[in-house]
């Protein structure tokens, strides 16, 4: 049993675990110390004296990050010492800030902003000039804004204490300290970097990606899953005018804590590339036409019974959720008999581990669903670079369907010969070119559904975007389709597909759509391993 202690928070008794600082026992009631140097991911040096209380018998202010609750505190958050401390630190802050918040990044995010607007001075008192540092650019994705720097020193102990890559430091002394790199070493080729961005609590850090593209008010923000590799990162995606913006992290700690890989930060304009497919169409060549969903599925229904009992072959996708995979294996299960379930995936040469947090590592599978793929029965081909591997594929003359895999490597040919080539994909692409019927899906952005991750947890994404035109989620599509063939109910959400892919797969057995949450839940250890 955990030992805890007891004590009270401006008027309040609350008990906590032993080794509780103050701050943390002060956010089990609702009371946020306000707080720079601090940051649950990294060590607690106590500098920048923001987040001093008053604690009674203590001969001063204490820092809350690193005074540890004790049995029979007495600890003011809010005591008149205390608020005039924070006054008076907030006011040395902004004594060489710039009032810059219109055109600053940080707007609406800053803490500095936050915390002046809750307590601080109402007029600064400073008739001294401004010192003026200017802008430095610290190589890959981050600028660095000396003037608006409070010198909390996240940023340098990411690099030191997570990273364990140390290039950036403070330099110089007193109101001329500054954060640098060393020499010409910048942040370019390290894989984390871009995490120092988002622990910045005000605007000194920027990402140049995202630079005067966006006010943060004006970004909408889903819980997601990072689709860049199957490390399955928690991420949230800043969405604007139905286009992702940017990537940042979600805490989760048992994948990746609070941070993410830059790979995976960088790699998001694909989700806003044109050339869409919107609507249905039906027929090879010069003979395709558009048509609505009702008619396409149901000729394609009428042909699949016709042909119930040929040979099936399924290339699926390791970018597909677990619902689409299984909804596709139930669809070519009912059409007939199955005799090959493939997909390919891209590989990276090699692994690259956040050295501070094991347990985060940007894998080589640069997709978020291989583990999902293969527990639901598909089989990985190809080589690294997602190519080759579909020789007995291209010349079936059955029932052929693709999911996802735009074929860009293939040649004119793939797919005539089968007698029914059904492809569904969110791009126009060679995987079109000699499909029977083109089906247009959504993206993971666009929908809701579930990947497996390199360490066996199942984790939800929700929908950050609406889909274009009548695109819709593969998982409804084919759940359909599988429903139709096999006279069962059809499934109205991703949570249905799930509950029907738990019965049908002993790997998946024992989870539910709610347990899943926002954090996931692990696959049994037998599944994982076995």
């Amino acid at each position: 049993m955990t030992d805890t202690v007891t004590l009270t928070i401006d008027g309040h008794e609350v008990t906590v675990p032993k080794g509780t600082s103050l701050l943390h026992a002060a956010e089990t009631l609702g009371t946020e110390v306000p707080h720079y140097c601090y940051h649950p991911g990294l060590t607690a040096p106590a500098q920048c004296r923001i987040c001093l209380v008053e604690v009674e018998g203590a001969p001063k202010l204490q820092p809350s990050c690193v005074t540890m609750a004790q049995d029979g505190q007495v600890v003011h958050t809010d005591s008149p010492a205390a608020k005039r401390m924070r006054q008076g630190v907030l006011e040395f802050y902004l004594v060489n800030h710039p009032l810059d918040c219109p055109i600053c990044d940080m707007s609406g995010e800053c803490m500095l902003q936050d915390y002046v607007f809750d307590e601080g001075r109402e007029k600064g008192r400073s008739r001294e000039p401004k010192r003026v540092f200017g802008r430095d650019d610290f190589g890959g994705d981050v600028l660095y804004y000396g003037d608006r720097c409070v010198m909390c020193t996240r940023c340098v102990r990411f690099m030191d204490e997570v990273a364990r890559d140390s290039r950036l430091t403070v330099v110089e002394r007193g109101s001329r300290a500054v954060i640098d790199t060393f020499f010409d070493r910048g942040l370019e080729g390290a894989s984390f970097a871009g995490n120092v961005v988002d622990i910045c609590p005000v605007g000194a850090l920027v990402s140049k990606d995202f630079l005067h593209k966006a006010r943060a008010w004006d970004l909408d923000h889903t819980p997601s899953v990072c689709p860049n590799c199957s490390q399955g990162c928690n991420i949230e995606l800043h969405t604007r005018d139905n286009l992702v913006q940017r990537l940042k992290p979600r805490e989760n700690q048992e994948v990746n804590g609070h941070w993410m890989c830059d790979y995976g930060r960088a790699n998001y304009e694909w989700m806003n590339r044109p050339g869409r497919l919107e609507e249905p169409a039906a027929g090879r060549g010069a003979k395709r036409r558009r048509v609505d969903w009702k008619s396409a599925l149901e000729h394609l229904f009428v042909q699949l019974r016709a042909g119930v009992g040929a040979e099936v072959k399924v290339v699926g996708s390791a970018a597909a959720s677990n619902e689409a995979l299984a909804a596709l294996a139930a669809v070519a299960g009912e059409a007939g008999e199955v005799s090959s379930r493939v997909f390919r995936s891209p590989r990276a040469a090699d692994e690259v581990p956040l050295p501070g947090f094991p347990l985060l590592v940007r894998r080589h599978d640069l997709a978020p669903n291989v583990d999902g793929a293969g527990l639901l029965g598909f089989e990985r081909t190809g080589d690294d670079e997602a190519k080759g591997g579909l020789e007995d594929v291209a010349g079936h003359d059955g029932v052929l369907f693709v999911l996802g895999d735009e074929l860009a490597d293939r040649n004119e040919d793939f797919g005539a010969a089968a007698g029914l080539y059904v492809y569904l994909g969110a791009f126009d692409s060679p995987a079109a070119r000699n499909a029977d019927y083109v089906l247009p899906v959504t993206t993971f952005a666009e929908e809701e559904g579930s990947f497996v991750n390199a360490q066996g947890r199942v984790q939800r994404y929700r929908q950050g975007l609406q889909s274009p035109g009548s695109a819709r989620p593969a998982w409804l599509v084919l759940g359909a389709l599988a429903a139709a063939l096999g006279g069962h109910g059809t499934p109205a959400t991703a949570a249905d597909v799930f509950a029907g892919l738990v019965a049908a797969h002993a790997a998946f057995a024992g989870l539910t759509w709610d347990a899943l949450g926002d954090r996931g839940a692990a696959l049994r250890t037998e599944a994982v391993h076995g």
